[in-house]
């Protein structure tokens, strides 16, 4: 098992401040998300997890001691920038990073088979990467970092060039590991993924954290008191002005769907009761915000925006 804390992390370059006193905590057998605009200093934080970048100030520290450099070899790294040699062919290159990692020719080439065959890439094995598309040759790389089983897996972009049916694959990889026991950092643009398959985030933005916590209690944190209702009736909603405010209503088909902001402290019961007094109910929720839209929503606060 594995528990993550970056601590007051400060990084500079020249006059650039790529991370002014950023902290995160990410929990043992969790999926957690590092979010933030181009530059905001995400990938900088993630070299300095795997000792790549020395931080100017502050602390890493793993299961409650200090980072080690010996701790380097529980990691399982998968950088934005992709660095396979072109010339050389896929399997005597993925046997290669593999021993790199301390495993055993005889193992790499056990592991790497049974990859290759789960990811159906096995006519891959003595083609040149040069010949792979972008896409496959990320296959590789993903099966590489993986395959020394780390307790500690850290993707920077992990879904770039990939169609939706390889994202998917990659998404129930990266649960299946969750569940095997890794502890999993990966860093991505794409806000649809981090809601399905994070537990926490981290949004950072001009170097700064600016927002951190459970995804569930974020969205709850974020959330304007607007429902969605779906009804029957044979005319619009008419509530009263001073409790709720009707953001849209409309006919939908054969039904009518209006979206119903509380305005006081009454709770959805109170509207519920008083559209049963004029329509007959077909659907109810409450409308949360999207992580995309508070994400959007934080930075441009943040920007001054």
């Amino acid at each position: 098992m594995i528990t993550l804390e970056a601590r007051n992390i400060t990084k500079s370059y020249a006059s650039h401040t790529a991370l002014d006193d950023v902290s995160i905590e990410v929990p043992e057998k969790s999926i957690f998300g590092l979010l933030g605009p181009n530059g905001a200093g995400k990938t900088t934080l993630i070299r300095i997890i795997n000792m790549i970048a020395v931080k100017d100030v502050g602390e890493i520290w793993l299961n409650g001691k200090p980072m080690q450099p010996s701790d380097a070899a529980h990691i399982g790294y998968l950088p934005e920038e992709r660095g396979l040699y072109k010339k050389m062919k896929v399997g005597e290159q993925a046997v290669y990073l593999a021993r790199l990692k301390g495993m055993s020719h005889h193992d790499a080439k056990t592991k790497l088979r049974w990859w290759f065959e789960k990811f159906e890439i096995g006519g891959w094995w003595n083609k040149k990467v040069e010949d792979l598309s972008k896409g496959m040759q990320q296959k590789i790389q993903f099966i590489v970092t993986v395959l020394h089983d780390p307790r500690l897996l850290i993707f920077d972009e992990p879904f770039s060039g990939f169609d939706p049916i390889n994202v998917n694959l990659l998404k129930t990889e990266i649960l299946r590991l969750r569940e095997e026991g890794a502890t999993v950092i990966f860093s991505t643009h794409n806000m649809a993924s981090v809601e399905e398959i994070c537990d926490r985030i981290t949004l950072i933005n001009q170097s700064k954290n600016i927002l951190s916590g459970d995804i569930h209690q974020i969205k709850q944190s974020f959330k304007t008191h607007t429902y969605q209702i779906r009804y029957q009736a044979p005319r619009n909603l008419l509530l009263p002005a001073n409790k709720f405010e009707v953001v849209n209503d409309m006919k939908k088909g054969d039904y009518q769907e209006a979206q119903i902001k509380i305005l006081t402290n009454d709770t959805a019961n109170v509207l519920l009761q008083q559209v049963m007094q004029q329509a007959e109910i077909l659907g109810f929720n409450e409308l949360l915000p999207s992580l995309n839209d508070i994400f959007i929503s934080e930075v441009g606060n943040n920007n001054g925006l």
